[in-house]
């Protein structure tokens, strides 16, 4: 044999380890990229299902928040009807029983007024004197009910409480100023309920 072809043998051998190493390499490269990619495909998965869970989980939350809101807005409209009938049933007591203290201050006087009457004998000084007393009781009743006298002689007239029934021209006086007073006005706390009938000074 050559010594050119015993060169040429082991040359060749060494190029075909080199393929294949290569080959192996390529292959191992090919199996790392696959299994990247099966990782990464895996890591998306992942993602994607919890974005999934994530998202019903928003969705539980949302519909518990909304049963709550709605179970919040049925809780108040039963209080608000409650409220609405308490407030009915104490507005019509209100109207039932509003004259009730004034009728129980009231109660004594009319006692007083049925022995005054039943009173027999001519002392008409002692009857006068019973009269003048029922009379105080009945006026301490009512002004502790609120009612209030309208101040009306030798006052300036103000037709908020006063009523001009007539005129009078007297020299003595200012004009415009209260000379009579024919029947007395009332006012039940602040509230005119009847102005005071009067005359008035014109000159």
């Amino acid at each position: 044999m050559s010594e050119d072809k015993k060169k040429q043998i082991p040359i060749e051998d060494g190029a075909e380890e080199a393929e294949e190493v290569k080959a192996e390499e390529a292959e191992e490269k090919a199996e790392e990229a696959e299994e990247k990619a099966e990782g990464e495909a895996a890591e998306e998965a992942e993602k994607e299902e919890t974005k999934e869970d994530e998202a019903q989980t928003a969705e539980e939350e949302a519909k518990k928040a909304e049963e709550a809101e709605s179970e919040r807005y049925m809780r108040l409209m039963a209080e608000f009807q409650n409220f609405k009938r308490r407030v009915a049933r104490e507005k019509s007591d209100i109207h039932a029983y509003a004259n009730e203290k004034i009728v129980g201050e009231l109660l004594p006087v009319l006692d007083n007024f049925e022995r005054a009457l039943d009173t027999e004998g001519g002392d008409l000084e002692a009857y006068a004197k019973g009269m003048q007393l029922i009379f105080e009781q009945l006026k301490k009743a009512l002004e502790n009910a609120g009612l209030e006298e309208i101040k009306a002689m030798d006052e300036t007239f103000d037709p908020n409480v006063h009523n001009a029934v007539m005129t009078e021209s007297l020299e003595e006086k200012e004009d415009g100023v209260v000379t009579n007073v024919l029947q007395k006005g009332y006012k039940l706390k602040d509230k005119v309920i009847r102005p005071s009938m009067v005359a008035v000074n014109k000159k």
